[in-house]
């Protein structure tokens, strides 16, 4: 009897070694770094730190002095060549009858329809520059990409939004993972897909998670490996940056 309970003990601690537990924290797996696509002053910014946003709602709105130059700017051009055109229709149709009548060369109406051509292509040109013109209105007003909550905020009204510099940080809170690391020395107890278990203490939850990335980049100090792994959880309480365990068995 005392050996068969030596013998349970033994395979109990067994079982307790084999369970590996990690420490980690939540992460969005779809972050994304919001920046303007054009220079301008910031006219309104609709958003704080940590508030949740709509996919397309505006985040915020930057000056539009520089499109509206360039759109008068492009209507001028575009203006002028119509101008011309008229004038040089006009011509060709007056020379036209003078060259039935032999008082103009053929030399010079032809000239004259070819100018009417050349003009009919600059004008076109320009009704395309005033188009694209006009189509960046739209990017003035930056528009959230999906639902989140945005997690920090890098510009205030009256700074000048820069092109590539982010000024809006944005988690989406449906596709949360937990990050953690491994030592090198345990990687063999993992493979991309495998079950875990996942827990966030501070919320109670505990749920199956699975491995869905092992980021072959070994951090030379500690000799440890990232690992992601992909959890589904209904509570919308849970946020990035908590603090979490992985139990691998």
């Amino acid at each position: 009897m005392i050996k068969k309970l030596l013998i349970i003990t033994a395979l109990g601690a067994t079982l307790v070694a084999e369970t590996l537990t990690l420490s980690g924290s939540v992460i969005s797996d779809n972050q994304k770094m919001i920046t303007s696509r054009f220079m301008g002053f910031v006219t309104k910014v609709n958003v704080s730190e940590g508030e949740k946003v709509k996919k397309n709602q505006t985040l915020y709105t930057i000056d539009s002095r520089e499109i509206d130059s360039a759109k008068r700017q492009s209507e001028l051009s575009l203006q002028m060549y119509q101008n011309q055109y008229t004038n040089v229709k006009l011509n060709l149709e007056r020379y036209k009858r003078l060259l039935e009548k032999d008082m103009v060369s053929k030399y010079e109406v032809e000239n004259l329809e070819l100018a009417a051509l050349n003009l009919q292509d600059m004008i076109s040109i320009a009704e395309a520059r005033l188009q694209e013109v006009e189509n960046q209105y739209k990017y003035l007003n930056i528009k959230a990409p999906n639902n989140g909550v945005v997690v920090a905020k890098n510009i205030k009204v009256g700074e000048m939004a820069m092109p590539g510099m982010p000024a809006i940080i944005l988690s989406d809170l449906s596709n949360l993972k937990i990050s953690a690391e491994i030592a090198e020395s345990n990687l063999s107890m993992i493979k991309h897909g495998k079950k875990v278990t996942v827990k966030i203490p501070s919320l109670g939850i505990k749920t199956i998670g699975k491995i869905s990335a092992i980021i072959p980049n070994s951090n030379p100090m500690t000799h440890t490996f990232k690992i992601k792994v992909s959890f589904k959880t209904l509570n919308k309480s849970v946020y990035p940056g908590m603090y979490a365990t992985i139990d691998i068995n």
